[in-house]
């Protein structure tokens, strides 16, 4: 009998081909001996619309049809996407085969790879022997490796219920509010179960800023020979002139009253999980994070990279070897460090914590790497790889080792005494002044990485060009180098930066620090099984790509700001469908699923309860004014929100189609 083995991508399914011997090549499919080899093309099986289940007056658009849940008869569709439906039945026919024995699940080993796979076996409707092929790169001895210890698919049932209770979620929390608040305030509203609170999380900061009044201040500089103290800040300007005055007497001293010298050893990072390798590369090369992801799947696919999607920082002890064999000789050295930035004995044990991996290791290049390869990469994917390999080296490198010294000084009680009347204006911790300074001794890691992030720090350091003398000791008094050289450095409070694509996948990342509930705060933040964040690693990218196309978020420059439309959504949807505490604990119970710790049909049950609710929530709490200023005159009749990216469905001559008039999705997340 054969097995018939499903890939996720043609490109994956031609490499486990590879690993396997001289393969046939056949219309939609390859054959090795007794094994086939086909491919899926993404999601090749989708939910239904509302508009198809046909035994529903779900087509129209209104109020007296909500809330809309189809179970338990949900429908699935074959993907209209350019080929699909050809491809789905190559697939389906090779599976229905008599002398087709069993299936191998190789799509993508996460999630979703677990619901492309299910959701074709299931709409072919077949019952047939499942294994499950888990490997994190496309090297052919890493593939017949996964081959030979494959798991049967049953003991990834976790995985498979965590995926379809998401879509469902996904699908029932959209439609219904999307639907329900369209309705209610006369407007087009795309809301989603994670692109809503991301949206909150973008207006909230804006109107931060846009609310923010800047206040002035001033602080007393004092140059010391080499280095300075600073005073407080004093937030009135004859407070900080009288207190200027004070220290460009004559005979001021100050008095030290601390000096704390520490040398300081910095740890190497962690190696990159997706979020991390995105968030970086926006900072360093202002890439976003669908350019970041579709570079480091290309090269996955390429055979150069570890596998993509993973939220691990960690290797296990199983993967040693892999990492001895990367760092052993020059072949990601040349083309992709300086060579004397090479640690002389990688610290290889700093990368391995097998309690923090949960299927995926973290990212790493692969054995195939190296600087001949960079020639035939694009500029993304050649930023990518190069950054990928200088984590590796800076996760496996040398302490940063650096000299801090801090010291804190006042007015020299002495002289204090001399002149009571001129100090008698100011408490002790108005005439504070403190100095930093921040020498490296040894750069250890820092040698990897010699680009400076592009994000610009308004802040100024303080440290900059300061030497504190060795010999400065606690309780000398000392004078200014001038005498009388103190000057006046205003400046005003600064409103919070607006988000960019890094800052913002970091708070994704971290959710907890929206949530006040101390308790969910804390479960939140339990990283052993599950991310505390919105979203996931493979899908926040395209969470803001889709506020983006939506037209509630735009780019400028690095920047990412809310629109009025998306501030209007904001104004308008009841609290807890832009909670980020809700959305993240609802990450937080998929993760459970998917770890077999709660039962799968209580929390699809929960889910469609929230769902269910928001019509009615939606017409309690309608907002008049707000039905005034959204609604809006159209030139073209609309049935609703593009399922692919929310903007209206509008018609065009005889034909319904996106207003946008996008129809192809790119590898980067864009549509053309």
């Amino acid at each position: 009998m054969s097995r018939l083995i499903l890939a996720e991508k043609h490109s994956v399914g031609q490499a486990i081909a590879q690993a396997l011997g001289h393969a046939e090549k056949h219309d939609g499919y390859m054959q090795v001996g007794d094994d086939l080899i086909t491919w899926a093309q993404g999601h090749l099986v989708d939910l239904a619309a509302p508009d198809e289940y046909k035994d529903h007056d779900w087509s129209k658009w209104s109020l007296n049809t909500l809330p809309i849940d189809p179970t338990p008869a949900w429908r699935w569709k074959v993907s209209r996407e350019k080929g699909a439906d050809r491809q789905y039945k190559v697939v389906a026919s090779l599976m229905r085969r008599d002398d087709v024995g069993s299936l191998v699940n190789a799509c993508d080993p996460d999630r979703e790879g677990e619901a492309i796979f299910h959701r074709i076996v299931a709409h072919a409707g077949v019952d047939k022997p499942m294994r499950r092929l888990w490997v994190a790169s496309l090297e052919e001895d890493a593939i017949r490796e996964a081959l030979a210890s494959m798991k049967d698919e049953t003991d990834y049932q976790g995985l498979a219920d965590a995926a379809m209770i998401r879509a469902k979620a996904d699908w029932l929390i959209g439609m219904n509010a999307s639907r329900a608040y369209s309705l209610v305030y006369n407007a087009r509203f795309a809301v989603g179960r994670v692109q809503t609170p991301t949206l909150a999380m973008i207006v909230d900061r804006d109107r931060r800023i846009a609310g923010h009044v800047a206040q002035p201040y001033w602080k007393v500089v004092a140059p010391m020979g080499g280095w300075k103290l600073t005073g407080e800040r004093l937030d009135k300007r004859t407070d900080a002139e009288a207190l200027l005055r004070i220290v460009n007497s004559d005979d001021f001293t100050f008095q030290i009253f601390k000096v704390d010298r520490k040398q300081q050893h910095d740890a190497p990072p962690r190696l990159y999980d997706l979020t991390n390798l995105q968030k970086d590369m926006s900072k360093l090369h202002g890439l976003t994070a669908a350019r970041t992801l579709a570079a480091l799947q290309s090269l996955y696919e390429k055979k150069l990279a570890t596998y993509p999607r993973t939220d691990s920082q960690f290797i296990t002890h199983d993967d040693l070897d892999t990492l001895r064999g990367l760092v052993e000789g020059d072949r990601l050295v040349t083309g992709f460090i300086e060579p004397a930035a090479k640690p002389e004995r990688p610290r290889l044990e700093l990368t391995v914590n097998d309690a923090k991996v949960a299927g995926h290791t973290a990212i790493l290049p692969t054995m195939q790497a190296n600087a001949s390869v960079l020639d035939g990469l694009t500029e993304d994917e050649r930023l990518v790889l190069t950054r990928v390999a200088r984590r590796m080296w800076e996760a496996v490198g040398d302490d940063y080792v650096h000299d801090v010294t801090n010291v804190v000084a006042n007015i020299d009680p002495a002289w204090m005494e001399r002149h009571q009347q001129d100090c008698a204006a100011f408490d002790e911790s108005q005439t504070r002044f403190t100095s930093r300074s921040d020498q490296p001794v040894s750069l250890g890691w820092h040698a990897i990485e010699n680009a400076k992030a592009q994000e610009e720090n308004d802040d100024g350091d303080e440290t900059a060009g300061n030497i504190i003398p060795a010999n400065l000791v606690t309780g000398i008094s000392i004078a200014l180098i001038p005498q009388c050289g103190a000057t006046l450095s205003e400046g005003k409070t600064k409103p919070p930066k607006p988000f960019t694509e890094a800052t913002l996948l970091a708070a994704m990342e971290h959710a907890s620090r929206w949530v006040e509930d101390k308790e969910l705060k804390a479960a939140l933040d339990d990283d052993e099984s599950h991310s505390g964040g919105i979203g996931t690693p493979a899908t926040r990218a395209d969470v803001i790509e889709k506020l983006i196309r939506t037209g509630y978020v735009e780019r400028k420059g690095k920047q990412l700001r809310s629109t009025k439309q998306g501030q209007e959504l904001i104004d308008v949807v009841a609290p807890k469908l832009k909670d980020v505490a809700l959305t993240a604990d609802m990450e937080r119970q998929l993760s459970q699923v998917e770890h077999g710790q709660t039962d799968a049909a209580q929390i699809e049950s929960e889910f469609r309860g929230l769902a269910a609710g928001i019509p009615a929530d939606a017409q309690k709490t309608v907002q008049k004014d707000h039905v005034q200023q959204t609604t809006k005159k159209r030139d073209q009749e609309s049935v609703g929100p593009c399922p692919r990216c929310g903007a209206d469905v509008v018609k065009v001559g005889k034909f319904w189609q996106c207003g946008t008039n996008r129809r192809e999705k790119q590898a980067d997340g864009t549509w053309k």
